[in-house]
């Protein structure tokens, strides 16, 4: 019963924190799967792939609504996915297990590393921060 509990608690928080910020829950659901349930690195990977399904539908059908989805490249972005995602599973698979645990750890890493440093620009008082990627989307 405790595994179902952990399972339910990982996909709300995993699909709380898509809907705020907009990311997968990967960086959640992996060491969560793999220390919490017992999982292999490569069961949890895969795992998490799957579990991102839902998580994009609700999410893309609830900001189509506020008018923010543009679908062509969305749609160029999913398809170019598909293709990494097996790149990706090719390699997870031709990898030792243990191979594939430092990597996710050194991506873990890199990832707690931008957060620091996008903290710390924003800190600075002598740097203002500057709007990055996509300009914010009007309603139609």
């Amino acid at each position: 019963m405790d595994v179902a509990l952990l399972a339910i608690g990982l996909g709300a928080l995993a699909g709380v924190l898509a809907g705020l910020f907009g990311v997968g829950g990967g960086i959640l659901f992996v060491p969560t799967l793999t220390l919490g349930l017992g999982l292999t690195q490569l069961h949890a990977e895969a795992s998490s792939l799957l579990a991102i399904i839902p998580t994009v539908a609700a999410g893309t059908w609830r900001q189509q609504r506020y008018g923010n989805v543009r679908w062509r490249p969305a749609i160029v972005i999913g398809l170019a996915a598909i293709g990494g995602v097996e790149a990706g599973v090719a390699v997870a698979e031709s990898v030792p297990e243990a191979v594939l645990e430092r990597l996710f750890g050194a991506l873990m890493i890199v990832v707690a590393l931008q957060v620091a440093w996008r903290a710390r620009r924003r800190d600075s008082p002598r740097q203002r921060p500057r709007s990055r990627g996509f300009p914010i989307m009007r309603r139609r």
